[in-house]
């Protein structure tokens, strides 16, 4: 779908407070724009994605995040930055780290998304209006009344629920790589890495499309708008006779005798 009509639509219909970012994982350099920082080459630090995501949606920057730049352990293996060691999948580092079980690693190494280690260099992200590239994934992030209405547009032409997975930890394995693995819609429960780096606020949640839903999803968006009944701003029921207190009667009363 057109990127310029994608954001347009979504000015429109979910007026979203922060910027739509389109997303790419990138397999080389070359694939990257020209416009481009990198968190280590032009700021100077490493980051993490969820940090990469808040400056996107906040500052308009174009960045891409590849394994010198980032920080954070879970994203890394969700990435496929780093190779998913054997302690890590049963569990046995758990030990070294003073907060998770040996059970409770295993449990969230198996279940975290993620792509084969070294499939992808980089994490391509940009506000949709300045992507230069054709994403992978569309991110949006809002309160959950938007939210619900990209739910609403997702399952207008299906009536089919959305099913989405949350754990609180790594929203950007949710983000990046459940989005591509299964080719559907995710509501997104931020994680708390997301609050504290990427300064995502507690009104705050996401929704992702992938490029394939893109079309369907706008159009649905349009459908919900047209009838009148699903719509952002949510339309306020007005129209009734307010009950003025005591006083106010009173007063009215007085007012208007001739």
């Amino acid at each position: 779908m057109d990127l310029k009509q994608l954001n347009e639509a979504l000015n429109v219909y979910i007026r979203p407070q922060t910027f739509p970012l389109a997303i790419k994982m990138c397999q080389s350099a070359e694939e990257l724009p020209a416009k481009v920082r990198l968190p280590m080459r032009d700021m100077g630090m490493r980051i993490t994605l969820c940090q990469g995501v808040g400056i996107a949606r906040r500052y308009g920057w174009t960045l891409a995040i590849g394994k010198e730049d980032h920080v954070c352990p879970w994203g890394s293996a969700a990435m496929g930055f780093v190779p998913p060691k054997k302690e890590w999948l049963d569990g046995s580092i758990a030990a070294t780290t003073g907060y998770w079980t040996k059970a409770a690693m295993a449990g969230m190494a198996k279940e975290l998304p993620r792509f084969e280690y070294d499939q992808y260099r980089y994490l391509l992200i940009a506000p949709i209006q300045n992507a230069t590239f054709e994403p992978q994934v569309v991110a949006i992030y809002g309160n959950s009344a938007q939210v619900m209405r990209l739910v609403q547009a997702r399952t207008y032409s299906t009536g089919k629920a959305l099913t989405s997975t949350a754990s609180g930890g790594a929203d950007c394995a949710e983000i990046a790589v459940r989005t591509v693995l299964e080719d559907e819609c995710q509501f997104i429960l931020p994680c708390g890495g997301d609050r504290v780096f990427g300064l995502t606020q507690d009104h705050e949640m996401a929704f992702t499309i992938p490029a394939s839903k893109l079309e369907i999803t706008v159009q649905g968006l349009e459908a919900g708008h047209k009838s009148g009944v699903q719509r952002y701003p949510i339309p306020a029921y007005l129209r009734f006779q307010p009950q003025m207190p005591p006083s106010y009667q009173k007063l009215m009363e007085f007012l208007a005798k001739e």
